[in-house]
């Protein structure tokens, strides 16, 4: 199980700027570790994330303006839901 090394140290920042103390500094790396204490490894860094983005949500867009096209035109042609006239007074 993963776990964060530098959250003591994020805590004690915070106590120190909360106490208005000077902060010592002190070099701290934060990583994720393995419950061995094995580092594990960055995770990979999507090529063109906005395009697969877009590529996902244009083809949902499109599949779902089309099945409310299709159900409306069905509830029009069965006379389940017809607007009146009267309603957009």
């Amino acid at each position: 199980m993963a776990r964060k090394m530098c959250a003591l140290q994020e805590l004690k920042k915070l106590l120190l700027v909360a106490n208005r103390l000077p902060q010592v500094s002190a070099q701290a790396r934060c990583k994720v570790t393995l419950s061995s204490g094995a580092i594990v490894e960055e995770p990979t860094k999507m090529a063109f994330p906005i395009s697969r983005v877009i590529l996902t949500v244009l083809p949902g867009l499109y599949l779902g303006a089309t099945i409310s096209k299709e159900g409306a035109a069905f509830l029009e042609e069965n006379d389940i839901f017809v607007p009146d006239d009267d309603d957009d007074e």
